[in-house]
């Protein structure tokens, strides 16, 4: 058994260390760590991005884990607990396309230990951290007791403009049928979810080759926003060839964000309706139409590409949907939600742009303060190496960004109220977190009030979802056809 140490660590543990577990135990105070612990449930939710498991107690939890390499697994023992019908259901949750987890093992170890142990199908960089409790003011709010997180990453991230690129290329017969057969004969730990195999990838260069070798289509030169500027710690990064930029810059990328995800449901209506889960399914027939859709100018045609922010029930921080939509270069941002408010009356639709200086409104002040405690509810390492990066991105905005954002906001209003009511007839602003990236147009819809019970009801039938994103989807057209955007340099 080959052992490697935990990322937090500096050195490898022996048996003595780990079961002693000194220097892992978590930064809690002894007053906060009780004996008699009891598991009240367990959650696993898989993505490619990542898999996170969590552990909800009655108590904060003490952990000891060890990061094995061969094979890959990863040990935890949780001191102060007897094995009980909640953490027996682990077993049950690993899913088949889960990327990072195959299986899960539980058992009493000790007196007052419980083992998990989790088979891996690859190396990860893991984060064990935990969440104080969640409070729910209402009923249609999430409400969380102590949580043990623990994140598996993969130890190569992936990228979100690499993904883009992959998932629009149109490769010839032959060579897709040699993806095709590249992908079906790897084995199911080599092809989770639909990552791109050596074939895909092979796939994708020889499709660029070709198109490199056409005339470019693209709109005249009219900049609407600032350029983008390169982060003074950004790492260098080698341009694409002269086919691949071609590529990328005859597309208009639409980033598509739906919120919440994961371990943070969004509200929740009186039939249990989650809003997590009716904006995912809005922003999948959004992403549709916008890949669907061509804008027509006078110099040629100019393709859109949408892309999802999260494309399964994963929680995604507000800092990485505003990164994600940076680094794929997205000419606008569209963050997709379901409102609810104290009282069930309250309907119709509402998109909010930035603001800098205040909210339009108390209900828009409300509203943004609403959203913003997503990172709370869906639980983020406070201890991540990244936060004063975090607190930087979400501190700069535009007013150039804010301006553009209130006339598209316009074009949003005229179309939704063709399909629906509207709660505010004009542009809504406030201090969203997630509207913050400074270079790109950003918009929040609230497609209806998911705390009344005549809406919730809307929300969740087909014909409401279409008709959302179709006048989402033609607001977009309409603007980028009278106002396209200019062209850039994109770099892998």
């Amino acid at each position: 058994m080959k052992r490697i140490h935990w990322p937090a660590s500096n050195h490898l543990f022996s048996r003595r260390e780990w079961l002693r577990g000194s220097t892992l135990l978590l930064s809690l105070g002894l007053q906060e760590l009780a004996w008699g612990a009891s598991v009240l449930a367990v959650r696993i939710w898989p993505a490619r991005e990542y898999t996170r498991v969590t552990i909800e107690s009655d108590v904060p939890l003490r952990s000891q884990p060890l990061l094995i390499s061969d094979p890959p697994r990863i040990a935890i023992d949780i001191d102060g607990t007897e094995l009980n019908a909640a953490l027996k259901d682990l077993v049950s949750q690993v899913k088949g396309d889960d990327p990072f987890i195959s299986g899960v093992r539980v058992g009493q170890y000790g007196p007052g230990v419980v083992r998990l142990v989790f088979d891996l199908r690859q190396m990860v960089r893991p984060q064990l951290f935990n969440l104080a409790p969640v409070l729910a003011a209402r009923m249609d709010q999430a409400r969380y007791n102590h949580r043990l997180v623990m994140d598996l990453y993969p130890t190569k991230a992936l990228d979100p403009l690499e993904a883009l690129i992959a998932q629009h290329v149109k490769p010839s017969p032959d060579s897709e049928s040699v993806a095709l057969k590249a992908l079906s004969s790897a084995p199911p730990s080599q092809r989770p979810f639909d990552a791109p195999s050596k074939g895909a990838e092979d796939v994708l260069s020889t499709w660029i080759e070709e198109q490199s070798k056409k005339p470019s289509l693209r709109p005249a030169p009219q900049a609407p926003i600032a350029p983008k500027e390169t982060p003074k710690d950004a790492p260098m990064q080698a341009p694409m060839s002269e086919g691949t930029a071609e590529l990328i810059d005859r597309w208009i990328v639409v980033a598509i964000d739906p919120g919440h995800g994961g371990e943070d449901p969004g509200a929740i209506g009186r039939q249990g309706t989650k809003e997590k889960d009716v904006v995912l399914q809005i922003a999948m027939k959004l992403k549709a139409l916008i890949n669907s859709s061509v804008i027509k100018g006078r110099h040629g045609d100019l393709a859109m590409r949408a892309f999802l922010t999260r494309d399964a029930d994963y929680f995604v921080p507000l800092h990485e949907r505003v990164k994600k939509a940076q680094r794929v270069q997205a000419d606008l941002f569209v963050s997709l939600h379901a409102d609810a408010y104290i009282t069930p009356d309250a309907k119709g639709a509402s998109v909010f742009a930035l603001s800098q200086s205040g909210a339009s409104s108390a209900a828009a002040r409300w509203m943004a303060n609403q959203e913003n405690k997503a990172d709370l509810v869906g639980g983020i390492n406070l201890k991540d190496k990244d936060a004063l990066v975090q607190k930087t991105l979400l501190d700069m905005s535009t007013d150039a960004q804010i301006n553009f954002s209130l006339k598209l906001g316009s074009e949003f209003l005229g179309q939704i109220k063709r399909v629906g009511s509207l709660h505010k007839a004009s542009v809504e602003q406030a201090g969203f977190a997630v509207l913050k990236a400074p270079d790109i147009p950003s918009l929040l819809v609230e497609t209806a009030f998911i705390s009344n019970p005549q809406e919730e009801a809307m929300l969740v039938k087909d014909s409401f979802q279409n008709d959302m994103a179709g006048a989402i989807g033609a607001a977009i057209v309409k603007y980028f056809t009278r106002t396209p955007p200019s062209i850039r340099s994109r770099t892998l």
